[in-house]
């Protein structure tokens, strides 16, 4: 067993709360999520057990932090506690948090899977590589990770097409009602700024 601390901290997003280890669980710049038990199995302990509490409902893991999505009947009041010390205790006590990645293959496959369930919700195109690629990603990295993962998030580029950059939001940042502003009022703006011809950025959510 070894000597871990874990915090909680609110994100803009009311579902979601961040919980902030003093150590790390994946190598800098990974993160993973999982949308169910079910995705998890196989590739990530952590996420599976948390998936047994019925108010979960997704996982999101980080470098140092794990982000947790709660269904709305429950207030954080309640569970924050809990699932900070059993996120603790799993650390402690090193247990596998993640056992493989999942491939962007098998996050297809999953996804469209979903969609089959889900009628309406498409999964991301696949995107040509243009020679905007490298200098939105390196913009991104510089700028936008840092400030989305301490909001408890991540965000994947996509591609670049016609003007428009397409980007997939992670963690606290999916769904979470100041994404929309973030993203055209931050993002959009600094893409615009540094490359004139990025004309708009989208978000995928799967």
């Amino acid at each position: 067993m070894i000597p871990v601390t874990v915090y909680s901290e609110m994100t803009p997003n009311p579902s979601t709360m961040k919980f902030v280890a003093n150590k790390y669980l994946l190598p800098t710049g990974a993160s993973v999520e999982f949308e169910n038990k079910a995705a998890a199995k196989g590739y990530s302990p952590l996420a599976e057990a948390l998936f047994d509490f019925p108010f979960v409902t997704k996982v999101f893991i980080a470098v140092n932090f794990v982000t947790v999505a709660k269904t709305d009947n429950v207030p954080w009041d309640f569970i924050t506690m809990e699932l900070r010390e059993f996120i603790r205790e799993w650390i402690s006590f090193e247990k596998e948090v993640l056992i493989a990645m999942p491939s962007q293959i098998q996050h297809e496959a999953h996804t469209e899977t979903t969609n089959e369930l889900n009628q309406g919700v498409s999964k991301p195109a696949h995107f040509e590589p243009s020679p905007l690629d490298d200098a939105i990603v390196d913009l991104l990295d510089q700028y936008v990770r840092p400030a989305v993962a301490n909001d408890g998030g991540a965000i994947d580029f996509l591609g670049f097409e016609d003007g428009k950059v397409t980007v997939m939001l992670k963690g606290s940042c999916a769904g979470c009602p100041s994404s929309t502003a973030t993203l055209k009022g931050g993002i959009e703006n600094l893409l615009k700024q540094h490359l004139p011809e990025v004309k708009e950025v989208v978000a995928f959510n799967a």
